[in-house]
């Protein structure tokens, strides 16, 4: 392995900047209305390119643990230092969560409360304090434990109100119980459920763990062919079982159930494998560059790029009939449909925001500023 000069896992970093080009990709077409298929959530059942992106983060969050607790650890911090890190972290990523998601009214009454950051947040705290108290194979049986927990609350567990248990989108026990506790506060596309709530952060724990057991492999004593073979072979096991899985809790990132879990987590140990390696093992680094400056400051650019992708449709410009129209729909319409099929201005448009994303996050990578949380 050839770790940065600061110890740092270059190909890890290389695959979350990736994983934050993905997401803010996806998350910031020119129109709603036209996207190519592979750059959509699956609308209930399935699985997309799309949505293999948030649990490759939290995957990445999880192998991020390992390396950074177990150095920490070693280094001789307290356990009391060490807790409030953790606590200030995971309270400062639910906090940004909030102010994304009130942006720019903070309408205390109706602001979503869960999100992207506030899951992870949640996730993070939770699968930091289980990696400080147990080991390797407790870890393991946590994981397995709640991914068979969630599957069986979710297929046997009568619904209140309907009176059988289901997995259809309004009526399924993790939406019960987000409508329940959440009620006012969940994402505004369905308002009685929330595809990062309450039930389902459970089994996105076990995506985390997925990663806290994966960092324990990257941190052996095994030589780096070896551990590229396990994580190869681990990968495409838990692949298989996904896809067992699905047959009986089919794939679904709204519910996060149990077979996406095991599915996305198989993918990103390949894609991981793959980026250790080229990267860290061949010394293939040529490409590379673009996705270590995301990587490197990806929560500050995920949190900026939604702020900003709020403000262009909050911001009104005059329009050609002199009547006001958000500021995205003018850029959009005037610098990309003007010249380019809908789907394809579509795209263009969420590749030029990656760019200049780029650009800034470049800006901060050539000063070596790397904002921490």
């Amino acid at each position: 392995m050839e770790p940065t000069k600061s110890g740092r896992l270059l190909s890890l970093d290389v695959f979350r900047g990736i994983t934050i080009m993905g997401m803010i990709l996806v998350n910031n077409p020119g129109t709603w209305s036209v996207i190519y298929p592979p750059l959509k959530h699956a609308a209930w059942h399935g699985c997309t390119p799309t949505d293999w992106i948030f649990p490759f983060f939290l995957f990445i969050v999880g192998v991020a643990v390992t390396l950074s607790l177990s150095k920490r650890k070693e280094q001789g911090t307290g356990m009391v230092k060490l807790y409030g890190k953790i606590f200030y972290r995971a309270g400062m990523l639910f906090l940004l969560g909030l102010v994304m998601a009130g942006f720019w009214e903070y309408d205390l009454s109706t602001i979503r409360i869960p999100g992207v950051l506030q899951r992870i947040g949640v996730v993070y705290l939770i699968t930091a304090i289980l990696f400080l108290n147990f080991n390797f194979k407790t870890l393991t049986y946590i994981g397995i434990s709640f991914l068979l927990i969630y599957w069986f609350a979710m297929t046997l567990i009568p619904v209140p109100g309907v009176g059988y248990a289901n997995l259809e989108p309004t009526t399924n026990l993790a939406a019960w119980l987000d409508n329940l506790l959440l009620n006012g506060h969940l994402w505004s596309g369905t308002k009685v459920w929330d595809p990062e709530g309450i039930l389902s952060t459970i089994p996105a724990i076990s995506t985390c763990l997925m990663g806290v057991l994966t960092g324990y492999l990257l941190r052996s004593q095994k030589d780096d062919k070896e551990k590229v073979l396990q994580m190869f072979a681990y990968g495409i096991g838990a692949i298989v079982i996904g896809y067992i899985w699905d047959i009986f809790f089919p794939f679904n990132k709204s519910i996060w159930t149990s077979s996406y879990v095991m599915y996305t987590g198989g993918l990103a140990l390949v894609f991981l494998a793959m980026c250790y390696y080229l990267i860290d093992m061949k010394g293939y680094k040529w490409w590379i560059k673009p996705f270590q400056v995301y990587g490197m400051n990806a929560i500050t650019v995920f949190f900026a790029s939604g702020i900003v992708g709020r403000l262009l449709f909050k911001i009104k410009v005059a329009g050609p009939d002199g009547n006001p129209m958000e500021l995205k729909t003018y850029i959009f319409n005037n610098y990309f449909l003007s010249w380019l099929e809908p789907i394809n201005a579509s795209l263009a448009y969420a590749i030029v925001f990656i760019l200049i994303w780029l650009g800034l996050m470049w800006i901060l990578y050539a000063k070596k500023i790397f904002i921490k949380i």
